[in-house]
């Protein structure tokens, strides 16, 4: 890690360098003290550290904004030239607002001056550092979605209140209700056939199939496109509870306020008939299996599926949708134990695990500093109209302004006040889980292999989904790739130092990874593991 009052490059060949810096909203920008504030300070950097800016790019965006124009433009000059091998930013958060940005620019073989956190980041960077930084990336990222969270609250309250927050399914509409609020009714041409579905399907002598050409027939259409509707559109709408009047609203139902389609006593039975039909389908079998979906074939990409044999084995085999596919069956337990091996991976002790979430709280520090000062400015501002507010109902009083004027002007500066207070509120909640959620990633690799070990299939399912991509079973061997951050985790490298200062242990299988120190006291290259697991099992039985 770089010391933060040593301006050098990282390597005398980086001479030519680009400058970025953004604000998240565009208040900020003018008030006038981010933009340049930040320009400042790479410069001051660029100027100390023998570096020189051929560029600079400034993006200034809110929370709804899907895109940074200059992000991407900076991604494209540095493709276009090769002398620039440096970026120039205050600090991680500044430069990163998801994953595929981070892997975008590490993909450019560059490297990144985080001047305000003193670090400078390159190929030959230690795992640990990247490590760390790949946390900050991914709590960048949580804050912005916790600031797009806080954004569709208002949805969320529309739920509770029984109003239907999102597009018209089909059979409703989109209208403006007495009240000015957006919802939604019958639509009176395509509703009627919607009631008309489920009666047909309730009378039992129909199958799915049938059904769409019934619905078609009489002229249910797609509202936007006017293209007929298929087969599996009109399996969602009999599962959709919205046309019994209730409807699902992030995982909770609620009692809807517009006119249902069918009655709830219809719309139950149908369920019922749906459910019998999908267990004749499993043929007399409801045992799930933990790697069905996780897998494909290395032969031809079709999925792995498991099977139960004799009532006890379960067997996984390739679906062959392609056409014959030579792999051979492989028993559960061989999987198992592989995937076994794959999770121990992530497994560090407890004094790393201590370390990691003490780099954590440090990153975090100055995180809060940065909250802090924006609550405080928003804090300033809001107390600020309220002292307007104030002053003006003693000139009303006084009758030195009419009353009309004072409830147009009061109106506009108490709707200011209620966008400062959102504000304010954006930054506690995202704040708080910065922490938070960095913590409770750490210890889900910790105990990923136990989870995996004790939970349910369906859990196992669940957690291999979400550590791991790209698995593969091919001749025997299984093939997969760690989710990011945990690909960091599972090629971790801390510090070889406790607490005190003294030299700590290193774990034996990890001892390759630790950087030797030369006279100089810098790293020396060293070999970074795979990101890519691959188990070798035993043979398994013919097919």
């Amino acid at each position: 890690m770089r010391d933060k009052n040593a301006h050098k490059p990282i390597t005398g060949a980086v001479t030519k360098a680009v400058a970025y810096a953004r604000v998240s909203t565009k208040e900020q920008d003018k008030e006038g003290f981010s933009i340049p504030a930040q320009q400042k300070l790479l410069k001051t950097y660029a100027a100390t550290s023998q570096l020189t800016i051929v560029k600079e790019f400034v993006d200034v965006e809110t929370a709804k904004m899907a895109g940074r124009t200059n992000f991407l433009e900076l991604v494209a000059y540095l493709k276009k030239h090769p002398d620039v091998r440096a970026v120039l930013v205050e600090k991680t958060d500044r430069l990163y607002r998801n994953l595929r940005d981070w892997v975008t620019l590490d993909d450019l073989d560059i490297e990144i001056h985080l001047v305000k956190e003193g670090i400078v980041l390159s190929d030959d960077s230690r795992s640990s550092e990247k490590f760390v930084h790949g946390i900050k990336v991914l709590m960048a990222k949580n804050y912005v979605d916790n600031l797009s969270e806080e954004a569709r609250k208002g949805m969320q309250e529309k739920a509770e209140q029984g109003i239907w927050p999102s597009s018209a399914p089909l059979g409703y509409r989109n209208v403006v209700g007495s009240d000015g609020r957006k919802t939604i009714e019958i639509d009176p041409k395509l509703g009627p056939i919607v009631s008309q579905i489920f009666g047909w399907y309730a009378a039992g002598n129909v199958s799915i199939e049938d059904l769409t050409e019934r619905a078609r027939t009489a002229g249910l259409v797609n509202r936007l496109t006017g293209s007929t509707v298929g087969k599996s559109r009109i399996h969602h709408i009999l599962r959709n509870r919205i046309y019994s009047g209730d409807f699902v609203w992030r995982e909770r139902i609620y009692a809807g306020k517009h006119a249902p389609l069918v009655t709830r006593e219809l719309w139950v039975r149908v369920q019922e008939m749906l459910d019998g039909r999908g267990e004749a389908k499993v043929r007399g079998s409801k045992r799930e299996f933990a790697f069905s979906g996780v897998i494909k074939c290395g032969h031809c990409g079709c999925a792995i599926v498991g099977e139960l044999k004799k009532g006890k084995y379960v067997y996984y085999h390739c679906t062959g949708f392609k056409g014959d596919c030579g792999e051979r069956y492989v028993r559960e337990e061989v999987l198992e134990a592989k995937f076994r091996a794959t999770l121990k991976k992530l497994k560090f002790g407890e004094d790393e695990l201590l370390w990691l979430k003490e780099a954590l709280r440090d990153s975090h520090a100055d995180e809060r500093r940065e909250h802090d000062a924006a609550v405080a400015r928003l804090q300033g501002e809001y107390d600020r109209i309220q002292k307007r507010l104030h002053a003006m109902y003693l000139d009303k009083l006084d009758g030195r302004i009419d009353g009309d004027f004072f409830d147009r002007t009061s109106a506009e500066w108490r709707e200011e006040q209620a966008t400062l207070l959102r504000e304010l509120s954006f930054h506690q909640a995202a704040d708080q889980s910065y922490l938070e959620d960095g913590i409770r990633l750490l210890d889900l690799a910790q105990r990923a292999l136990e989870i995996f070990d004790k939970r349910s299939a369906i859990e196992k399912r669940r957690l291999l989904k979400f550590a791991l991509s790209n698995c593969t079973w091919k001749e025997g061997q299984l093939s997969a790739t760690f989710r990011q951050p945990f690909d960091l985790i599972a090629k971790f490298d801390a510090p070889p130092f406790d607490s005190g200062g003294g030299k700590r242990p290193i774990p034996p299988e990890r001892s390759r990874w630790w950087a030797r120190l030369d006279s100089n006291q810098e790293p020396d290259r060293y070999e970074r593991p795979a990101l890519t697991i691959e188990l070798q099992a035993p043979a398994a039985g013919n097919r």
